[in-house]
């Protein structure tokens, strides 16, 4: 897991990340940000004020880039199942605030349960992210209610035994590892 950066950054890398899904230009972008040294991410990506944030911008592009290169094209407007999958990529590639962003429209137009389950994955995400940046306590709380919500649901996957992987995780919260994240439900594949 790695820090969120700075908000202008971390808005404008997320949003560049998300078309990298389906668009080959926003890749190639991607790839080049993610080998680009200090001095052109400080001109072209950080303010005055943020040359500090140069390694953490580098990295998340980098986890990005790689997580991508495994994914073949999506559509621009992907399915609820199609997004979830690209969220388990993100997840599974440590960048927790870029699921947030992922998810937030699918949750915005769901409504009963689908609503409940996609709230929980997002308060996971933002939990994780909160550990990234340090915030205990507030991960604490997101991982926690987060999970709860995820107990029995679906979405087309079970949710289950990810809600209970992620409370096992409480557990462990002040020494928390990547290892210790559990991996985002998928579909199986046929």
């Amino acid at each position: 897991m790695i820090p969120t950066l700075a908000l202008g950054p971390r808005n404008r890398l997320a949003a560049l990340i998300l078309a990298a899904f389906h668009d080959a230009g926003a890749r190639r972008e991607l790839a080049a940000l993610a080998s680009a040294d200090a001095s052109a991410l400080a001109a072209d990506w950080l303010g005055a004020d943020e040359p500090r944030h140069a390694e953490a911008l580098r990295a998340r592009a980098r986890r990005a880039s790689e997580a991508l290169a495994t994914v073949s094209p999506a559509s621009p407007e992907p399915s609820l199942v199609a997004a979830l999958d690209a969220a388990a990529t993100l997840h599974d590639a440590g960048l927790h605030f870029e699921v947030h962003e992922l998810l937030e429209p699918y949750w915005a137009r769901a409504r009963g349960e689908a609503k409940e389950a996609l709230q929980g994955l997002i308060q996971v995400a933002v939990g994780y992210q909160h550990v990234a940046n340090g915030n205990l306590r507030g991960a604490k709380a997101l991982l926690s209610e987060g999970s709860g919500r995820l107990h029995g649901q679906t979405l087309g996957l079970d949710l289950e035994p990810f809600a209970r992987a992620v409370a096992r995780s409480l557990d462990r919260l002040p020494d928390l590892e990547k290892s210790d994240v559990p991996p985002f439900p998928r579909a199986r594949k046929a």
